[in-house]
């Protein structure tokens, strides 16, 4: 037994021993190899300080060092931030993130950096969801190994307060900035992984592409990244509002929380700071009841990260310095449930504009005389008057939403953005489905899909690696094409994948946005 007990001991001191370890300060961080793909994984790691107890409501502060911790544990994911519809674990101290990389590397290494912010409607989501392991297995198997970095950032009323409280705080956009703190500590910390801090490349979707979208206009996001992509989502004009607009749900969520029942209306913050998370939590599912996305980033003013609309921005020339890919799925404005209720009508429809889209810049009625009158018209697209036992109003509203919040804003930033590189990488299906070609096993099967999913893995790292899709390596794909070159698309589709004129569903997309009015504005 007690050769037993030695034996046990030696054995797990060897284990912990040859764990991937990493220097940063006069912390070692411990991370785990991921078996049998040759990855390391680093999890959980603060890049920011709490934002509890003194902190709630303030923006994030970028933490230097673990000191004075001489170990840190990375074996894990930290936990996701507060959320409302979520029945996990989940912790306002989630201001975390987490690498992926190949085994062996150190300091020298110098490799390409995707680091990755996740979707969900500026109220849900976590770094955890999305596993970075297919895209550094296929950079790796191609011969241009990369780096994927995955973040948290606040979520709901706590990331993206809302009201006259919180512009008179400063307390606008944190989660924004909590990306952006993110993006920072990268600079500092990652060539201590074997990262290159000169060669990242920022992606996201739906809300995290918006996310990038909004850093990428801003002169100083070159001094982060040297290139973007854009998944479902980039930004525009109609959904972007002043922080006033919120304040409806903004005083739901207060007036939900247990300790301000009997706050003054100007005077919220003060009880918020001293709720607790479990009643936050409450508020912020009754909070959601006004409007599909209450929570979400506002006009901050000249000296903040949304000083002007995007369209107004991109249209005078903001950005263009960092060379970008972006993309949209075919029926964006379908997912679920999640953006129009299948019993959804017509009737239904001129409240649901008003609701999410007012007050708009092209005047009343604009967008109600966009919307296509047949079913046949609507999304999903291509499908007929067929409506599969929805209400009259949901394909109408389906291709309305998609092109006011995806597609026309695609199409917009391919045409007037001065950037080097663009062009649409995905036109698939639903809102979201092209997820599951970059962070699933699909590369795997062997099928049609395995091909796409591979070509579609290869295109994003070998832009990453080399700011081209077209460096030759892994999958023999398509070439390309520049989209100021011939203004054509590249789609992806596991039956043909082929360049197409970006003319597809204009007339509607025209109608609808009328984007020169906007520009105007």
């Amino acid at each position: 037994m007690l050769w037993s007990s030695r034996l046990t001991l030696l054995f797990g001191a060897w284990q912990s021993h040859t764990r991937p370890r990493v220097q940063l300060g006069d912390t070692t961080i411990i991370g785990s190899s991921l078996q049998p793909s040759r990855l390391e994984f680093f999890g959980g790691i603060p890049f920011a300080e709490p934002p509890v107890a003194n902190l709630r409501f303030s923006p994030p502060r970028l933490k230097h060092s673990l000191s004075p911790l001489r170990s840190f544990n990375a074996r894990s994911y930290g936990l996701p931030c507060l959320q409302p519809y979520s029945e996990g674990d989940m912790s306002e101290n989630c201001l975390t993130l987490n690498v992926f990389r190949p085994n062996r590397m150190d300091k020298h290494s110098s490799l390409p950096v995707m680091v990755w912010i996740y979707g969900g409607g500026f109220y849900s989501g976590a770094s955890s969801l999305y596993d970075g392991t297919p895209l550094v297995e296929q950079s790796m198997a191609r011969g241009t190994p990369i780096i994927f970095v995955s973040l948290n950032y606040r979520l709901g009323p706590l990331g993206f307060p809302q009201g006259p409280e919180a512009v008179e705080r400063g307390a606008l956009n944190l989660g924004l900035y909590d990306q952006w703190t993110a993006l920072e500590w990268v600079q500092k910390n990652i060539a201590s992984f074997g990262g290159d801090p000169l060669k990242v490349t920022v992606f996201g979707e739906s809300a995290g592409a918006l996310s990038v979208s909004y850093h990428y206009l801003n002169e100083n996001f070159c001094t982060v990244a040297r290139a973007a992509i854009f998944q479902s989502g980039m930004g525009s004009t109609l959904p972007v509002f002043d922080a006033y607009r919120g304040t409806p749900s903004w005083t739901l969520f207060v007036n939900n929380t247990q300790s301000c029942i009997t706050a003054s209306p100007n005077d919220a913050f003060s009880c918020l700071m001293s709720a607790n998370s479990t009643d936050l939590r409450t508020a912020m599912n009754a909070a959601m009841a006004l409007e599909l996305f209450p929570f979400r980033p506002v006009l901050d003013g000249l000296d903040g990260i949304l000083s002007d609309h995007p369209a107004r921005r991109l249209s005078y020339g903001a950005g263009g310095q960092i060379p970008f890919m972006t993309g949209t799925t075919l029926d964006e404005g379908v997912t679920g449930t999640a953006f129009i209720p299948k019993d959804f009508q017509r009737r239904d429809i001129s409240v649901w504009l008003n609701a999410n889209f007012t007050p708009s810049p092209l005047g009343r009625g604009a967008l109600k005389a966009g919307i296509q009158k047949t079913p046949s018209a609507g999304s999903p697209f291509g499908t007929g008057n067929e409506t599969f036992g929805t209400g009259s109003g949901y394909k109408r509203a389906s291709a309305i939403y998609g092109d006011v919040l995806f597609q026309a804003p695609r199409r917009f930033w391919s045409q007037t953005a001065r950037s080097p590189l663009s062009a649409d990488p995905a036109l698939g299906v639903y809102h979201a489905s092209d997820l599951a070609y970059l962070f699933t096993d699909v590369a795997k099967d062997g099928s049609e899909t395995a091909w796409l999913s591979r070509a579609m893995l290869d295109y994003w790292i070998s832009f990453a690696v080399s700011l081209t899709p077209n460096d030759g390596k892994g999958t023999n794909r398509p070439h390309w094409e520049m989209y100021e070159e011939t203004k054509r698309i590249l789609e992806l589709n596991s039956n043909s994948t082929r360049l197409i004129p970006d003319t597809y569903r204009s007339l509607a997309m025209d109608t609808t946005i009328k984007m020169s009015d906007l520009l105007s504005w």
